[in-house]
């Protein structure tokens, strides 16, 4: 009689390229809150915690739906019943916060930060997202939402918040930089793109006694180019992009998104802690000729 062995996946690491290190949980594991342990304290936790955890790093890195979790996984619902409790208690927000102040205090910086970046992102939306949550964005021609973000000098994300996208770049940008004005209030200066110029600068002096300058782009400059001070934050957005859940938005509510949006950077800072410095983009590598003149493999 053949036996089948079927794999413990209960402590498994690393089975798919999202799963959490070693290290990685490391870092993450104290930050999050107690589990339940005794009769009084609720019903026992069933399924360890960091399969979970690699659950909802796959749905943000790969950008499946809830229901087509692998198996291996914990159950859907309870994937998704963390994912919201996490969300609700302000968990997910207090990791990602206490994560970057690591990265900010190894870079030899204060925690708290001086000075930000403030950029817009419009994002096409799946029909899962109501009508009431969505708009067009004339100028870039996207229906959908968009991300107002707020980082910090590092492309670190300080806050999030997530509209419709037919809200103009000078209104969305007055709920992101007054929440950084209560959340971070060493913040005094944020640099911003042509988009945010007018009566919020004004707005922001008189409001916020916060300082918003604009950087423009070079006099006859056509097609893209790097522009001083703001390159951090666009970094940023290729950072969340580069998760497939991000590349269009399909959650129902727009503070899930947002919730989204933070795991991405607990997935981005992990890496970037363990790595021990930030990541570095491969170089060209020139083609090495024979000396027949074909092409080396």
């Amino acid at each position: 009689m053949q036996v089948i062995v079927e794999p413990d996946v209960s402590n498994a690491g690393e089975q798919y390229p999202s799963d959490l290190t070693d290290e990685q949980w490391a870092l993450v594991e104290p930050l999050l809150p107690a589990p339940r342990t005794g009769p009084k304290g609720g019903r026992r936790e069933k399924h360890p915690r960091r399969r979970t955890v690699d659950a909802i790093m796959y749905v943000v890195r790969t950008g499946c739906a809830w229901r087509q979790l692998p198996h291996d996984f914990p159950p859907w619902q309870t994937v998704y019943w963390y994912f919201v409790r996490w969300h609700d208690e302000g968990t997910v927000t207090r990791i990602h916060d206490a994560l970057r102040d690591q990265v900010r205090r190894g870079e030899g910086r204060n925690v708290e930060p001086t000075a930000g970046l403030i950029d817009s992102q419009s994002i096409r939306t799946a029909d899962t997202v109501p009508a009431d949550t969505r708009g067009f964005d004339a100028g870039k021609k996207v229906k959908g939402r968009k991300r107002f973000i707020v980082t910090d000098t590092l492309g670190l994300l300080l806050t999030v918040h997530v509209m419709a996208a037919s809200i103009q770049d000078r209104d969305g940008a007055r709920r992101s930089l007054l929440w950084t004005r209560l959340d971070h209030p060493t913040v005094l200066k944020v640099w911003a793109d042509q988009g945010f110029a007018g009566r919020l600068v004004d707005w922001a002096a008189n409001t916020l006694n916060r300082i918003v300058e604009i950087v423009r782009k070079e006099s006859g400059q056509r097609g893209f180019q790097v522009q001083p001070k703001r390159w951090a934050v666009e970094r940023t957005f290729a950072w969340l992009t580069s998760h497939r859940r991000l590349a269009r938005d399909y959650e129902h509510h727009t503070t899930h998104a947002e919730t989204m949006i933070r795991w991405a950077m607990i997935s981005v800072i992990v890496r970037r802690l363990t790595r021990g410095r930030p990541a570095r983009r491969q170089g060209p590598r020139p083609l090495c000729r024979t000396a027949r003149g074909g092409a080396a493999r």
